[in-house]
């Protein structure tokens, strides 16, 4: 009966593989540090490299896996800094290493998605590519899948440039937003919409107010298009941008790829793909979306987002003993014994050589606190 399940399971995995488009690629953009999940996220591993859920996967795994159903194996590429270079082949040992991208430096998201629509674009003029963040959640997973399956049948279609919105179910100030616009252009697709505006982290007030608009949805940080489409948009909004990775037209995907990056990178200005060209593009639409999604961008996403006990709180560490205390988000060493007493909406977090405790409603002041650390006492704690 086993092996009968399994060759069924073969049989479906084959004909879902088969049915996959080779043109159809998928990049994982996984070069972050997470400083704000200090002390958990180091820069010598960062959050993305980290089981921060306790599910027995890093998040990079995770979104890996998530992929798979909708993308062939050998079309998924992750960048990442070059110093993560090791970390990545070791979570992902079915990864080719060709498949990866190793950015020399930090220069945000624009960059680094200008260099994977260069190097795809090199090996497949047709390609249709999705870059995604490696540290998301997403709890619905099929249908997940299958918008993303309706973005690339859109990016094949149309010279657009394509995003996923988040149907907000709060005013959270600490996510983007996107405004749409009802669009007949696509009659048979109820979810895509024509983009009217972007805004970065609103205050309380106006993050309401886009709420009770219905027209709003929260930025996702999800991107699909073909990569002549990117590469067009780069090419009119930022020419010097374009400049460095059109340059390295007969390098991509040989031994000399990496020695020209290595120098050429420094040239470029670091800016978010949001203000480099999605702001400024006027083909730009989104796929209004409920996927139960969360960036995990803060120790407060990352409290929503486990499990709580009976008093609220949020624990991970076979050993943590809480007393009085409710609200808080705790994450300590396996192997730790911690007696907590009295606290209420705090995070305490202790990893290596370093121990936070910091109200939750203070977390963005962790950023301050790294920056303090690094004048004060050194990077050997950062």
């Amino acid at each position: 009966m086993y092996l009968y399940h399994n060759q069924y399971f073969n049989i479906i995995k084959n004909r879902y593989q088969k049915e996959m488009s080779k043109d159809n690629y998928v990049v994982i953009m996984a070069g972050g540090v997470g400083e704000r999940f200090w002390p958990m996220s180091r820069e010598s591993r960062p959050k993305q490299f980290i089981d921060i859920l306790g599910t027995g996967k890093t998040l990079l795994q995770q979104t890996y896996e998530r992929f798979k159903p909708v993308c062939l194996q050998e079309n998924i590429f992750i960048v990442t800094n070059k110093k993560y270079k090791r970390l990545v082949m070791e979570q992902l040992p079915e990864l080719a290493e060709e498949r990866l991208i190793c950015e020399p430096a930090r220069k945000n998201t624009a960059p680094c998605i200008a260099y994977a629509a260069y190097k795809i674009h090199d090996l497949n003029p047709l390609a249709k590519i999705v870059m995604a963040p490696s540290d998301h959640i997403i709890l619905k997973e099929e249908v997940f899948g299958d918008i993303i399956r309706s973005a690339f049948d859109a990016a094949a279609k149309n010279n657009r440039l394509f995003t996923l919105g988040i149907t907000p179910s709060r005013p959270d100030t600490g996510y983007g937003y996107i405004q749409f616009q009802d669009d007949s252009e696509y009659p048979g697709e109820d979810r895509l919409k024509r983009v009217k505006t972007f805004t970065e982290k609103p205050d309380r007030e106006l993050a309401e107010s886009f709420i009770d608009s219905g027209d709003f949805l929260w930025n996702s940080g999800i991107f699909i298009w073909s990569a002549e489409a990117i590469i067009s948009a780069f090419e009119q909004y930022q020419p010097e941008i374009s400049y460095v990775f059109r340059d390295a037209l007969g390098k991509y995907n040989t031994p000399e790829e990496q020695a020209y990056m290595d120098v050429a990178y420094t040239a470029c200005k670091s800016i978010s793909i949001d203000y480099a060209i999605m702001e400024k593009a006027d083909n730009v639409y989104v796929f209004v979306s409920d996927l139960g999604w969360s960036d995990l961008g803060t120790w407060g996403a990352l409290f929503d987002a486990r499990p709580k006990d009976k008093n609220n709180n949020a624990v991970l560490g076979r050993k943590a003993m809480l007393y009085d205390s409710r609200n808080c988000i705790i994450n300590i060493p396996e192997e730790k014994l911690v007696i907590i007493q009295g606290l209420d909406d705090y995070i305490v977090s202790e990893a290596d050589n370093a121990l936070l405790i910091c109200k939750k409603s203070e977390e963005q002041q962790i950023r301050k606190f790294v920056n303090d650390i690094k004048l004060k006492k050194g990077d050997e704690y950062i």
